[in-house]
């Protein structure tokens, strides 16, 4: 691998935007397609497959024998709330290889005792979200805290960022309050039908730790489906 594609291939990592390094087997010329050019590639079919699927591999295109090696970012969940559900989801998707962050400004909730080895903002979510890479279809985030002022932001900006799974916890009377609050925010009824909620899959859960439970089936079937999704 030529030097100057390996540097923008660390460049797009660790900005977490997804490309694949196409390398003709034959002869071993390469080039590198990121993900918000693959529709224009003559290999746009290809690309958008193994972009959703995350996996390398050989393809035969126009006689020739390619390889593409896929770099698409890990997946992450950004949960906003430290609530006793987000103790019990932490530990949980870290486990399945989820790269986990906990925002909440309520510094009596927000503590490194109550999230040990986590990555804690103890910050309003547009400030949090700020310090943070942007939010991408990569990210999966659950909005815990029953807070319109701290769930909303992170909700909005969620949704615009086109994120795997957005999920939010209410009841269903809250959540049409909460419809009526992002309309008024702009945002599309299709964006925010997008939302899980209330949130998690209906399993009867009732302590935290069911509830987490439910929320981190909900991401990984999200995160699963997504992945398998044929193109629009």
């Amino acid at each position: 691998m030529k030097l100057d594609i390996l540097r923008e291939m660390n460049r797009e990592r660790a900005a977490r935007r997804a490309v694949i390094l196409v390398t003709d087997t034959a002869d071993g010329g390469q080039r590198l397609v990121r993900e918000t050019e693959a529709e224009g590639d003559p290999l746009a079919a290809e690309l958008a497959d193994r972009f959703r699927s995350g996996r390398s591999g050989t393809v035969e295109a126009e006689g020739r024998s390619l390889f593409l090696t896929v770099q698409v970012p890990p997946p992450r969940l950004v949960v906003i709330g430290a609530v006793h559900i987000s103790q019990a989801l932490a530990p949980m998707a870290q486990a399945t290889d989820l790269d986990v962050t906990v925002i909440d400004p309520r510094t009596a909730f927000a503590t490194p005792e109550r999230f040990p080895d986590v990555t804690l903002l103890p910050l309003w979510p547009d400030d949090a979200l700020a310090q943070l890479p942007p939010l991408d279809r990569y990210t999966a985030l659950a909005a815990l805290t029953h807070d319109p002022k701290i769930d909303d932001p992170a909700l909005i900006a969620a949704l615009k960022a086109e994120s795997f799974y957005v999920g939010a916890l209410g009841s269903r009377k809250t959540h049409g309050k909460r419809v009526e609050r992002l309309t008024a925010a702009g945002l599309a009824p299709e964006q925010i039908a997008r939302i899980a909620a209330p949130i998690g899959l209906d399993i009867g859960a009732v302590s935290p730790a069911e509830i987490a439970v439910s929320v981190l089936a909900q991401v990984i079937a999200s995160l699963r489906q997504d992945r398998r999704r044929a193109p629009a």
